[in-house]
């Protein structure tokens, strides 16, 4: 097993600001998920059935369910990628930017799921997509960046490359095994894999508008 638990920071000039407040908020959110609870969840979570028949009525769950999550380890692995690789995306776009490029990528990653799968009465919510258009842009910008993870019991330093190489092969594999499901049983449920090939799809494109370009 792989598992990611920094990035080599010594190029970043500044605080990432935003990269913090989004880990604070989506905390901040759970703990008003468990305490308010289920309610709380059909009320604020994206439900594709119910946007498409009332988008005007909806349209807040778009923003709010990308700082909602489905138990601490959900939010845990979302917040640790987050911590990971949002700084130095945020140290080259700059915090304002950074911050309309991850809610940008989050509302595609939305909209991504929904088209495959429109009839959904299940709530979906997570950072995971908003989360994957950073992993996308990390790539293009830190081609060469290196990851300190964890294998085994031994800590060692391997490309950033394989680490969200592996992760995007996960994404892929479980958003065709979902959809095949679909199909064969008519169940609009599941994980939301399609929001993170979404939110990687759409980081792709976007961080060739929000990069900044250094000489």
């Amino acid at each position: 097993m792989v598992f990611p638990i920094g990035d080599d920071n010594s190029t970043r000039q500044s605080i990432p600001i935003v990269t913090y407040a989004l880990i604070l908020a989506n905390v901040a959110v759970f703990l008003l998920e468990l305490n308010r609870g289920d309610a709380f969840i059909r009320t604020w979570a994206f439900i594709p059935r119910e946007f498409g028949n009332n988008p005007a009525a909806e349209i807040q769950t778009v923003f709010s369910a990308m700082f909602m999550h489905g138990g601490w380890l959900h939010l845990a692995g979302n917040m640790l990628y987050l911590w990971i690789f949002g700084d130095n995306v945020e140290d080259n776009f700059g915090s304002f930017r950074f911050l309309l490029f991850y809610l940008a990528c989050g509302i595609a990653a939305t909209f991504a799921q929904m088209a495959a799968m429109p009839n959904s009465n299940v709530p979906n919510l997570g950072a995971s997509g908003a989360i994957a258009g950073v992993l996308a842009a990390y790539l293009v910008l830190f081609p060469q960046g290196r990851v300190t993870v964890i294998i085994g019991r031994q800590l060692t330093e391997v490309p950033a490359l394989l680490v969200i190489g592996l992760w995007i092969a996960l994404q892929l594999f479980s958003s065709i095994g979902s959809i095949a499901n679909s199909a064969q049983t008519g169940n609009t449920g599941g994980v939301a894999y399609m929001a993170h090939v979404g939110g990687f799809v759409a980081g792709l494109v976007l961080v060739f508008l929000f990069r900044q370009r250094r000489y």
